[in-house]
């Protein structure tokens, strides 16, 4: 590969290293909810707040117009001041979550497919312009790369407030208190993002909405929308698909698997913020290359650190299931299919983050058609399950199975197509991984080898045991200078080729 320009590695790593540090503390975060909505809840009640808050989510995103990735875009080629389009992108933000709240609000029973709707169900969707405006704002502070709002509102705050909150409601009322504690850590992520938005931003003078660049603005960034919603829809379509086609106490057990496997993912997520801003202007220059590089070496990171999560929780999967309650073991499956499917997914995901700047509309198209292979594939695994009589927790492993695949399948397209649009290798997959992952393994067997009454070693040792071998694989066997800098402050001056195990392709 050419010569990684050094400012870039070490914007990157330093969000990297922010990133990192922010998802560590929103593991530790999760893991409270988890254990409270687990054992406190139940999964009837988690299966109901999981339905309801799929679909509140995605309004959420649609609302944001694409703004999330967009803004950046917006901000680098406007002549406007900085302020004032930001304050249209919450207009226009405000404008469709109100439209998206009433909409819910008329019609409450999209959010509870599987149930009736009772006491504080209807309000909900009020909550949609909080997180909308806290996605806002975000952007826009990520764009002047000040990526610790981000880490502060959706790694400390939101998750923090979310378990305390779920375990003060408990005494209150069981009915509600999920519900209510999703809307007490959704307004105090917007307070998080809000305030540090107003001290970079400050207040505009001399602004009024424009409503021809509003719509201009909405228009530009419909495919980043359509982009957004697919990706996300991707990984909770499958939460859907349950609600429609099992009872909620099945949606809960393979709602926490998806919580646990969810959080490797919030790596990718977190690294957006940084990746796009440095990509945005990269092309500015137009300069193809330095976006390859950036891809690639951002792509590896994450895959991993998903790597090694994904074995971390798969490998002791009963004893992990196990901490959130006894009935939550039969998740085992689907949390083993959905910690792959985070893996599987990274190099799409990642190459993504410059499609959708370059090839809005094709990789929509892209997306789409997964997605839709993604529905299908889900609904007829899990109707041949039913045809073989497997058990209902078998047959609700059919849409992660599915998953996996569409992600992987996704991933290989994704990576080809950028590398026709640049003209440079973008794959990160290195064998080193893969021998990574093989020894990881060899360890964690042993663990789950043990006799019963041992099963707390899984965690206790186990996973650090895990963890241990596979980063001393990585790191003496394929982490090169430029892959290092994510660990040092300073990125070193040279700029540093990627390791020679790194594929050319998939």
């Amino acid at each position: 590969m050419p010569t990684r320009d050094p400012e870039d590695i070490a914007a990157l790593a330093k969000g990297g290293r922010t990133n990192i540090a922010g998802f560590a503390l929103r593991l530790l975060a999760r893991i409270p909810f988890l254990f409270i909505a687990g054992r406190v809840y139940g999964p009837e009640l988690v299966g109901r707040f999981a339905i309801a808050v799929v679909v509140v989510e995605l309004a959420a995103l649609l609302a944001t117009l694409g703004l999330k990735r967009g803004l950046a875009q917006a901000l680098a080629t406007t002549d406007r001041p900085h302020a004032h389009v930001v304050w249209d992108a919450m207009v226009v933000a405000l404008v469709v979550s109100i439209a998206a709240s009433a909409v819910l609000f008329t019609f409450p029973q999209i959010m509870y497919p599987n149930s009736a709707v009772t006491g504080l169900d209807r309000f909900l969707p009020l909550i949609i312009v909080a997180t909308a405006w806290s996605d806002v704002s975000l952007s826009a502070l990520a764009y002047r790369l000040n990526v610790k709002a981000a880490v502060t509102a959706r790694a400390v705050v939101e998750p923090w407030t979310i378990s305390i909150a779920a375990w003060a409601f408990s005494y209150f009322t069981l009915r509600d208190g999920l519900v209510l504690s999703y809307v007490a850590s959704m307004i105090a992520a917007l307070v998080a993002s809000a305030v540090p938005f107003v001290r970079s931003y400050g207040l505009p003078r001399g602004w009024s909405p424009r409503v021809r660049p509003l719509l201009a603005l909405a228009k530009a960034n419909a495919p980043l929308a359509g982009a957004d919603a697919l990706e996300w829809g991707t990984r909770n379509v499958d939460r859907f698909i349950l609600g429609l086609l099992f009872a909620p106490e099945i949606v809960g057990i393979y709602y926490m698997a998806q919580q646990v496997a969810s959080l490797p993912a919030k790596l990718k997520t977190s690294f957006d913020p940084i990746l796009g801003p440095v990509v945005t202007e990269a092309l500015a220059r137009n300069d193809k290359a330095a976006v390859a590089r950036q891809v690639c070496q951002v792509a590896f990171w994450i895959m991993a650190a998903q790597g090694g999560l994904a074995l971390m929780g798969s490998i002791p999967g009963e004893a992990v299931m196990g901490v959130i309650g006894p009935e939550f073991v039969a998740g085992t499956a689907a949390l083993a299919f959905l910690l792959t499917a985070e893996f599987a997914g990274t190099a799409g995901a990642v190459s993504e983050s410059a499609l959708v700047y370059i090839a809005r509309k094709r990789n929509l198209l892209i997306s789409l058609g997964m997605l839709l292979f993604q529905i299908a594939l889900s609904f007829a695994l899990v109707f041949a399950a039913r045809t073989l009589d497997w058990p209902a927790t078998w047959q609700a492993a059919g849409p992660a199975v599915a998953l996996c695949l569409s992600l992987g399948v996704t991933s290989v397209v994704k990576v080809r197509f950028l590398e026709r649009m640049l003209g440079h290798g973008v794959a990160p997959w290195r064998w080193s991984l893969l021998w990574a992952a093989l020894a990881a393994i060899g360890v964690g067997t042993i663990f789950t080898a043990l006799p019963q009454r041992y099963e707390w070693t899984e965690l206790v040792i186990g996973i650090p045991a895990i963890a241990g071998v596979y980063l001393f694989v990585l790191w003496r066997w394929s982490f090169g200078d430029a892959d290092r800098a994510l660990f040092r402050r300073k990125a070193t001056p040279e700029a540093t080729a990627l390791p020679a195990g790194s594929a050319a392709g998939f």
